[in-house]
Formats: C-alpha cells, structure tokens, sequence
C-alpha cells in the first residue's frame, strides 16, 4: 500500500479533476435540478396533504360538534314530544273516565226508571189481580148467599136501613 501513495501523478489528478468537475455540470444541468424540483414538488405536495389534513381534522371536528348538537336537539325534540304525548293519554284516559262515568250514571238512572215502571206495572197487575179475585170470591159467595130467598130479603132490608140511615 505504501508503493500506491508514493506514486501520486499530478497529470492523473489534473485528469480525473477535470472529469469530475465535467460530471458535476453535467448532473447539475440535467440531474440536479429534476431531482431538486421532484423533491421541490414532493415537498410542496406534503405541504399541501398535512394542509389539507389540518382542514379535513377541522371539518372533521365541526361535523363531530354539529352532530353533537344535532344529537342533543333530537333527544330534547324526542323527550318534548314524550311528554306531550304523556299529557295527551292522561287527558283522553280521564275523558274517557269521565265519559263512562257519566254513562254509568245514565244507565243506572235509567235501570232505576226501568225498576220502578216494572213495579208499579207490577203493583197495578198485583191489584188488578187481587180486585179480580175479591170479586170473584164476592160473586161465589154472594152467589151462595142468594140461594136463599129468606137470605136475599134479610140483605135488602139491612142494605135499605143503611140507606135510610145515612
């Protein structure tokens, strides 16, 4: 390795200076500035996507807080309308309550009409009945009565007193 250093040559170096200064304009001029400008438009291009990322993370936290809101909203709307609906079976139950109560009345206000036409009817059958039977068991009786001619003329005579009398 020692025989390598000490052969330095300066037209060797003079040479490879030249070509790798040649290599260096060439890639300056046709490699460098399309690798800058791809890695130029790359980074611009990363920019642009965390940009577009902080947006789509702001969008995405006013939606969420929308949604939010929209979901309190809907269970307030949801919970009013409960109620409401609450208010609104109580008052048609107690309608309703109301109703058959005053029906219910009715009905046994008009049972009772009904009981006491049926008894009367009944009383007045009854009396009827009794009256039929009073006369015929009069008539029997009278009949019986009145076989006699001695009886018959007893009853005038007592039935002409009474009269003279009153």
């Amino acid at each position: 390795m020692e025989a390598l250093i000490h052969q330095f040559s300066f037209g060797l170096f003079f040479w490879q200076l030249i070509i790798l200064l040649i290599v260096i304009f060439i890639l300056g001029k046709f490699a460098w500035k399309p690798i800058i400008n791809a890695l130029e438009e790359r980074e611009n291009g990363i920019a642009d996507a965390l940009a577009s990322a902080e947006k789509a993370k702001l969008e995405m936290a006013r939606l969420t807080n929308e949604n939010d809101q929209l979901l309190k909203e809907a269970r307030e709307e949801r919970d009013n309308i409960l109620k409401e609906a609450k208010v609104l079976k109580d008052k048609i139950v107690a309608e309703a309550k109301e109703v058959a109560q005053v029906e219910g009345a009715k009905l046994i206000e008009q049972a009772k009409r009904e009981i006491d036409d049926q008894k009367v009817k009944a009383m007045a059958e009854v009396k009827n009945q009794v009256s039929s039977l009073a006369l015929d068991i009069a008539r029997k009786v009278l009949t019986k009565e009145f076989e006699d001619q001695n009886k018959q003329e007893a009853l005038v005579s007592d039935l002409l007193k009474d009269v003279k009398l009153n």
